[in-house]
C-alpha cells in the first residue's frame, strides 16, 4: 500500500476539525466513529434500492400510474446509480471524498424529500432517478475514506463492519418499508419510506462536517473530468442494466438482447479511449492500472457471480413467503432477523479475528456454510412446503447469514489491499459498479427462473408455483455459489501477502 504523505503534514494524528487528514498510513484518530457516519449514509443508499417494491401496490393506489411505472420508480433509482458511479468516484479523487460524500449525503437527504412530496408517477420516477445521482456522489467515496483513515493492520475489522452492514442494508429495505408502510406514521402512509431518510442525512451530514478526515490539497486535484468518458461508459452501463431491469416483465423481447450485445463495442470503445488518453497524459475516468492488479481484478470476477446470488436470495425468499404463502411484509421481517443476527456473528468472527490471520480461507469457509444454507432453505422448502413456517426456516436462514458475514470482510479487505492510493477512488467506483452489476444480473437470471414456475400455470396451485420457483432456484444458486467457491481461488491468500502489495 502506498504511504507516501504527499501533504508534508507534521507526524501527528489531527483532530477532525484540523485543516489537514492525517499522515498517509497514520491512523485517524476518529476513525471508528466515522466509520458510523459513512455507515449511516450508505445505509439510506441500501434502504433505498430496495424499499419502494414493498411499498409498490400503496404508492399505485395513491398516486395512480400504470405498472410500467410502478417499475420505472424503482429502475429510475438504480440506473442512473449504475451510471454515474465510476464519475462519482472519480470527482471524489478531483475534489476531495470528504467533500463529494457531504455533497452527496446532503443531495441525497435533498432528493428524499422531493420524492415524499411527488404528487405524480412521473414526477416521483424524476426524483428517483436525481436520488440516484445523488448516491453516486456519496456511496462510491465509502471506500476510499476508509482505506484513508485505518492503518492497514485495521482494515480488515473495519470491514468486518462495513460489509455486513451493508449487505444487512440491502435485506432491511423491503423490511423495513413494509413496517413503516403498514405503520402510516403521522398519516404519511407511503411517503415514510422516504422521508425516514431526511433524519438520517441531516445527522449523517453534520457528523460527517465534525469527524471526518479533511481532504488533502495534492496535485491530484488538478485533473480534470474525462468528459467523453464518462458519455461511454455511462451508455454502455445503460446498455447492460436497463433490459436486466425491464426485460423480465417485458417477456425478454429481441430489444433487451441486441442491447445488451451493443454494450461490448461501447465498452471496447471506452478502453479504447482511455488508453489513448493516458497514452497522450491526459486524465482518465478509470486507472486502467487497475485491471493488471491481480488482487482487485480476481475480486471483480468473485463479487460478480457472489452479489448476482445473494441479491437475488433474498428477493426470491422474501417474494415467495408473501406471495406464496400471503405472509405480511412484517412475518417476513420477523423470520429473516436469524439471517441477520447470523450475519452480525460472522461479521464481527471474520472482521476481528478469522479474516487478519487466514485470509481467503474464510472466504472459502464462508462460501462453504453459504451453500449449506441455501441446500437446507431449500430442503426446509421442499421437505414440507405447506408447513413452511418462521421457526422451521431460523436454522437454514442463520446458516446463510453466517456465511454471508464470513465473507464480507475478507472479500474488501483483499480486493483494495494492492490498490494505489492513486487508484483508491477508481477502485472503489469499479467495485460498488461490479456490485451493482452483479445485483442486476442476480434480479434478472434468477427472478426469470422463479416467475417461470411462480406464474407458468403448469402447477395444480399457486403455492406448489411458487414452491417449485423457489427450490430450482435454490438449487442453481447453490451451483453458482460453488463456482464462486472455485472463481476465489484467483484471489491472493491473503490482503498483504509477504514481499508483495498485491499486485
Amino acid at each position: 500500500m502506498t504511504t507516501t504523505d504527499v501533504t508534508a503534514a507534521a507526524p501527528r494524528v489531527p483532530d477532525a476539525a484540523d485543516g489537514e487528514g492525517p499522515p498517509r498510513g497514520t491512523p485517524y484518530k476518529w476513525r471508528w466513529m466515522a466509520l458510523f457516519v459513512i455507515l449511516g449514509a450508505e445505509l439510506m443508499d441500501l434502504l433505498d434500492s430496495t424499499i419502494t417494491s414493498v411499498a409498490g401496490p400503496r404508492i399505485e393506489s395513491a398516486l395512480g400510474g400504470s405498472y410500467s411505472q410502478l417499475q420505472w420508480m424503482s429502475a429510475a433509482y438504480t440506473l442512473a446509480f449504475a451510471m454515474l458511479l465510476i464519475t462519482g468516484a472519480r470527482l471524489g479523487d478531483m475534489f476531495g471524498r470528504r467533500r463529494m460524500f457531504l455533497i452527496g449525503t446532503a443531495a441525497f437527504a435533498a432528493t428524499s424529500l422531493l420524492c415524499g412530496l411527488a404528487a405524480s408517477p412521473e414526477t416521483l420516477i424524476a426524483y428517483r432517478a436525481l436520488q440516484g445521482v445523488a448516491a453516486a456522489m456519496m456511496v462510491p467515496q465509502g471506500l476510499g475514506l476508509l482505506r484513508d483513515m485505518f492503518p492497514p493492520g485495521e482494515l480488515a475489522a473495519a470491514f468486518g463492519i462495513f460489509g455486513p452492514v451493508m449487505g444487512l442494508g440491502a435485506v432491511a429495505g423491503p423490511i423495513i418499508g413494509g413496517f413503516l408502510v403498514d405503520a402510516d406514521l403521522f398519516g404519511t402512509d407511503w411517503r415514510a419510506i422516504f422521508f425516514v431518510n431526511i433524519p438520517i442525512g441531516i445527522a449523517a451530514f453534520a457528523a460527517g462536517l465534525r469527524l471526518l478526515p479533511r481532504d488533502r490539497v495534492d496535485a491530484r486535484r488538478t485533473v480534470t473530468l474525462d468528459m467523453a468518458g464518462m458519455v461511454l461508459l455511462s451508455a454502455a452501463m445503460v446498455l447492460v442494466i436497463l433490459p436486466l431491469v425491464q426485460g423480465r416483465e417485458s417477456g425478454w423481447p429481441s430489444w433487451t438482447f441486441v442491447s445488451m450485445a451493443a454494450a461490448l463495442p461501447v465498452f471496447a470503445l471506452f478502453v479504447w479511449h482511455e488508453r489513448r488518453r493516458r497514452a497522450g497524459g491526459a486524465s482518465t475516468l478509470v486507472e486502467l492500472s487497475l485491471f493488471r492488479n491481480r488482487a482487485f481484478t480476481s475480486a471483480l470476477a468473485v463479487g460478480l457471480l457472489f452479489f448476482s446470488t445473494m441479491v437475488a436470495f433474498m428477493l426470491i425468499v422474501t417474494v415467495y413467503l408473501q406471495a406464496g404463502h400471503g405472509w405480511s411484509a412484517s412475518d417476513t421481517a420477523v423470520a429473516l432477523i436469524p439471517w441477520s443476527l447470523a450475519c452480525t456473528v460472522g461479521a464481527g468472527l471474520s472482521g476481528g479475528l478469522l479474516a487478519p490471520r487466514f485470509g481467503r480461507r474464510v472466504i472459502h469457509a464462508g462460501l462453504v456454510v453459504q451453500v449449506l444454507g441455501v441446500l437446507a432453505v431449500w430442503y426446509t422448502i421442499d421437505h414440507d412446503p405447506a408447513g413452511v413456517s418462521g421457526w422451521g426456516l431460523t436454522p437454514a436462514l442463520a446458516l446463510t447469514g453466517l456465511g454471508f458475514g464470513l465473507i464480507m470482510a475478507p472479500f474488501f479487505d483483499i480486493a483494495i489491499a494492492g490498490v494505489s492510493f492513486e487508484e483508491t477512488g477508481s477502485a472503489s467506483g469499479v467495485l460498488n459498479a461490479v456490485q451493482q452489476l452483479g445485483g442486476a444480473v442476480g434480479v434478472a437470471a434468477f427472478g426469470t427462473l422463479f416467475f417461470h414456475y411462480a406464474d407458468g400455470g403448469a402447477a395444480a396451485s399457486v403455492q406448489d408455483g411458487f414452491t417449485d420457483g423457489i427450490t430450482n432456484s435454490l438449487l442453481v444458486m447453490a451451483g453458482v455459489l460453488a463456482i464462486t467457491w472455485c472463481a476465489a481461488f484467483m484471489m491472493p491468500k491473503k490482503a498483504r501477502e509477504e514481499g508483495g502489495s498485491g499486485h
